[in-house]
């Protein structure tokens, strides 16, 4: 099942064309996206049956956030070994987390203005949590995901790197610094959810390329490890790291331009497009 959010309305997708939620399932589940997480299994599983013959056309640009309003957003550093060593971080013995603000989310399509020149990107799978828990046992942890979306932690290497300590969370939740989407896939979907193609290009030239089963922590491993500390919601999301090519270890540093296109794409899942703007004179 795939799970949209077509003008702030639920859609499941069909093809090409959208099921509108509220529509097809005469009022028993909301038209709010985030609604569907108050009830995720029969969500879902009403979305199994839900007729295709209802769906309409759509266009990419009229998608949002799949999840528009988490409650919380996990995001995890230096998750892939070749990312820890040219960023410089030797793998830790406990994953490094931070959080995205959820207001810098946005749609798969959308333009984003760079505040400085120093925007970098890093291209992530994200996850959507299914169900309230704590402590999840590692054997259970699957049955936490609600589904996997494509992502971008957008961040703004100047004021993350100019402190005595990195201001993660702020540099990365600038307006539009998390794209999420096309839209969120249940993980029975996949042959293999572990194991998905990740990659994102700049302007056509390949930047990132990997495969999600080179993280160090496994989507089993870091839910396992979030829960012991807090307790999760349904809808929660969590970014679950980059690989290697973020434009800041390059030498020279490359970093996102007014005009440029940035396409990420995770396997089985699709693509997200941010065309990119200068600030406004003064901004």
């Amino acid at each position: 099942m795939r799970l949209a959010n077509l003008d702030g309305r639920a859609a499941v997708i069909a093809g090409d064309s959208a099921v509108d939620v509220a529509e097809a399932s005469g009022g028993r589940f909301s038209a709010d996206p985030q609604a569907a997480f108050a009830d995720w299994d029969g969500f879902r599983d009403w979305a199994a049956s839900a007729d295709p013959a209802r769906g309409k056309p759509f266009a990419p640009e009229e998608l949002g956030p799949p999840v528009p309003r988490p409650a919380q957003v996990f995001a995890i550093g230096v998750n892939y070994a070749a990312h820890a060593s040219e960023a410089g971080y030797p793998p830790d013995s406990t994953p490094v987390t931070f959080t995205k603000f959820p207001s810098c989310l946005a749609g798969p399509v959308c333009e984003v203005e760079l505040p400085t020149g120093t925007v970098d990107w890093e291209v992530e799978m994200v996850l959507a949590v299914s169900r309230e828990a704590v402590r999840i046992r590692r054997e259970d942890a699957w049955d936490h995901v609600a589904g996997l979306m494509a992502g971008q932690d957008l961040s703004e290497r100047t004021s993350q790197l100019a402190g005595a300590r990195p201001q993660f969370s702020l540099a990365k939740s600038f307006p539009g610094f998390g794209p999420t989407g096309p839209w969120l896939v249940t993980p029975d979907e996949f042959d293999d959810p572990s194991d998905l193609a990740i990659s994102c290009s700049l302007s056509g030239a390949t930047m990132q390329s990997a495969r999600t089963s080179a993280m160090i922590y496994d989507v089993p491993e870091l839910l396992v490890r979030l829960s012991r500390v807090c307790r999760l919601f349904p809808g929660d999301l969590v970014f679950t790291g980059t690989p290697a090519g973020v434009g800041n270890a390059r030498s020279p540093k490359r970093f996102l331009r007014p005009g440029e296109v940035l396409v990420s794409e995770l396997e089985g899942v699709g693509r997200l497009t941010q065309r990119f703007t200068a600030a406004p004179d003064g901004a």
